[in-house]
């Protein structure tokens, strides 16, 4: 007689401290987005901005959401579709090693969704043979992927607000997901062509932070710059709620860092613990900076922000692989580095000839890159990524000393950065170069073609004058800080600015003549 069926809560292969820690830092990367960088980004704007900024962020966010569960995270770190290179997280044999053949082949993951029960609830496998077996769900991956693909298109809206059109953005946003970010993420983390190289990003310096510095600073050139009062008046609307954003941000890294190690081990909580330090540095040099080298020598709360932000983004490609002196030079290199270029190298070409508003090609992409190369320099090779080991008779991993780069086994993965300081060896650096320079290329020409072409299909990618003119109320018909309780989506909010419903400047009336009684 057969017993009573038991229900089985998850399958074995499944760890539930893995896959709780996998969605927890999964959230905490998204909640950089919505609400945290959308604050932050909407109160430094001018008021008549702020819902625009907000709008743009939470379509963009669902946009790469359903672009993502559709086709394009198997673009990132799916099996190849081109030929050779990763077929279903097994390692094939390559030729033309080294060759455009061998590039190639290892370019991009064929296009497929993820929405099946098998897509969701399947063990999540990796693209590149050199990590140990996932603990948890494809789901869990994908939507800890998720995130981070989303904040990358939302971070360089900061260097096209004020100007673009937000249909042109709601197109600008699933393209660039899929033919700049997907190809980047698969070259780097989905066992593509720069990983295979040997190649580093631990969380993306080089595939979130670089290319949304290169890509917004095209888009913006591509745009042109926002209104001259703009400019001239870019004055933050709420400082306060800049530190909010900002501080969910800093936190919210926690994941962003932490999580990319894929498990609830000493990896993560040394990347979370250097991702501190680093942004702390930052913050500190930036305020240093400002009091001891401009002209007014007072130390700014926006320099701070600027700073933190430098840290964050100099940590994250090595967030892992350095120790914590590496993270404090990483941090205050990285702050004072791109403090110079925000105050100085803004001044000659191309920089002073494109309005980039919000200073995304510095903060995200100098400290992106800079963070890059110097984890050439900085990387510890007794840092430990993934643990390597045997099984005891009992099927345990017992952890063993990593000493080499180990591959090809169900154990063993990568285990350690040759940097430059440590072994005296240039080799990293110059793979971070070489993926470094690719990055910004692509980057660069993929979103110049994208932005020229939606100008033409939408007959231009930027609002008019007269509509920049007045902002949140001539696009959504609302705003942020309204002078009435009811201006809001209402025709009184048109009339306040105003506009007639379809957003135009109703005619001025006209004043009756003097002496003409009541």
């Amino acid at each position: 007689m057969m017993g009573a069926i038991v229900p089985v809560p998850y399958p074995s292969w499944l760890n539930p401290a893995d896959n709780t820690w996998q969605i927890t830092a999964a959230t905490f990367v998204g909640l950089m987005s919505l609400p945290g960088l959308a604050v932050l980004y909407a109160s430094i704007v001018p008021k008549k901005w702020a819902v625009n900024v907000m709008a743009m962020m939470f379509a963009g966010f669902s946009l790469v959401l359903i672009a993502w569960v559709l086709w394009s995270y198997k673009m990132g770190f799916g099996a190849t579709s081109i030929g050779g290179g990763v077929k279903d997280g097994v390692q094939t044999q390559l030729t033309g090693v080294g060759g455009w053949t061998h590039f190639w082949d290892n370019f991009v993951g064929k296009p497929g969704g993820i929405t099946n029960s098998v897509g969701e609830q399947g063990q999540a496998v990796s693209a590149a043979n050199t990590l140990i077996p996932f603990h948890f769900p494809t789901s869990s991956l994908a939507y800890f992927q998720f995130v981070f693909a989303a904040i990358t298109p939302l971070l360089f809206l900061g260097s096209v607000l004020g100007r673009i059109k937000f249909l042109a953005w709601c197109l600008l946003v699933p393209l660039w997901s899929t033919f700049v970010y997907a190809v980047d993420a698969f070259l780097l983390w989905g066992g593509g062509y720069f990983a295979q190289e040997g190649a580093l990003d631990f969380s993306g310096g080089y595939v979130i932070h670089m290319s949304a510095g290169v890509s917004g600073f095209v888009a913006a050139w591509v745009l042109g710059p926002r209104l001259l009062r703009d400019r001239q008046h870019a004055l933050p609307n709420n400082l306060v709620m800049a530190g909010v954003g900002a501080g969910i941000l800093w936190l919210g890294w926690n994941g962003f860092n932490g999580g990319d190690p894929y498990y609830a081990g000493a990896s993560a909580a040394a990347a979370v613990i250097n991702t501190n330090i680093a942004t702390a540095t930052g913050v500190v040099v930036w305020m240093l900076m400002d009091a001891w080298f401009t002209k007014e020598r007072k130390p700014t709360f926006l320099g701070g922000v600027n700073g933190m932000i430098c840290g964050l983004v100099g940590i994250t490609p090595c967030a892992g692989w350095v120790n914590g002196r590496g993270a404090i030079y990483v941090g205050a290199i990285c702050s004072a580095f791109v403090w110079v270029a925000w105050n100085y190298l803004s001044k000659v070409r191309p920089f002073s000839k494109v309005d980039d508003a919000l200073g995304v090609v510095y903060t995200h992409g100098m400290a992106g890159f800079l963070g890059g190369m110097l984890l050439g320099i900085f990387g510890d090779p007794n840092m430990i990524q993934y643990g390597c080991g045997h099984l005891d008779p009992a099927g345990q991993v017992i952890a063993t000393s990593p000493t080499t780069y180990a591959t090809g086994t169900a154990h063993c993965a990568i285990t350690s950065v040759n940097g430059l300081l440590y072994t005296g060896s240039a080799h990293q650096l110059w793979e971070q170069f070489r993926a470094a320079i690719f990055v910004i290329i692509w980057s660069a020409l993929i979103t110049f073609i994208l932005m020229k072409l939606i100008g033409l299909v939408l007959r231009g990618a930027r609002y008019k004058d007269d509509v920049l003119e007045v902002g949140d109320l001539a696009i959504h018909g609302e705003e942020a800080f309204p002078e009435e309780e009811f201006a809001t989506r209402s025709d009184g909010a048109f009339a306040m600015a105003g506009l007639d419903k379809g957003g135009s400047r109703e005619p001025e009336p006209t004043a009756p003549p003097s002496g003409g009684g009541s």
